[in-house]
């Protein structure tokens, strides 16, 4: 597959995971690609040298905290965000799991299973995991981890 295909790839998947129109905010260029040497799919995709987003093999991605920085350029992203009590930042940006209880909304496509993006109020990106819960309840339980925190952003 040529770059130009592969980012047109990309752009579809982004679209499809994360609301149509999010894939805008994907960077012209630079785009690199790793693939497996078994399967010949992309695995990887970095920005320079920056990760992006692992690629599983079922075609879901794993934001990289660089990544959902990039895809929070695109308004259409916050649908995929979980804004969580200011007063939590610290333990998010520490990796530990976001509690239903401290979250404050969360956009119409977190769904069980489907990659978030942690913010805090101001919209800083904070983390990024795995929605355990329906968005729509999150703030409905008092207790429950409502996302499991992959990667948080340090400092």
């Amino acid at each position: 597959m040529q770059e130009s295909e592969e980012h047109r790839t990309l752009a579809i998947m982004v679209d499809y995971l994360f609301g149509e129109g999010v894939s805008s905010a994907l960077p012209r260029g630079s785009l690199r690609f790793v693939r497996s040497r078994r399967s010949g799919r992309v695995k990887l995709v970095y920005h320079g040298e920056k990760l992006i987003a692992t690629v599983k093999p079922g075609g879901a991605m794993a934001l990289s905290l660089y990544g959902a920085t990039v895809l929070a350029r695109s308004r259409r992203f916050r649908e995929s965000c979980v804004v969580v009590e200011d007063e939590t930042a610290e333990f998010v940006r520490g990796g530990r799991s976001v509690f239903c209880k401290f979250v404050v909304a969360a956009g119409k496509n977190v769904l069980p299973r489907s990659e978030v993006a942690i913010t805090d109020s101001s919209g800083e990106i904070l983390g990024v995991g795995t929605a355990v819960v329906n968005g729509r309840f999150m703030k409905q339980f008092k207790s429950g981890i409502a996302v499991k925190v992959r990667g948080g952003r340090q400092g």
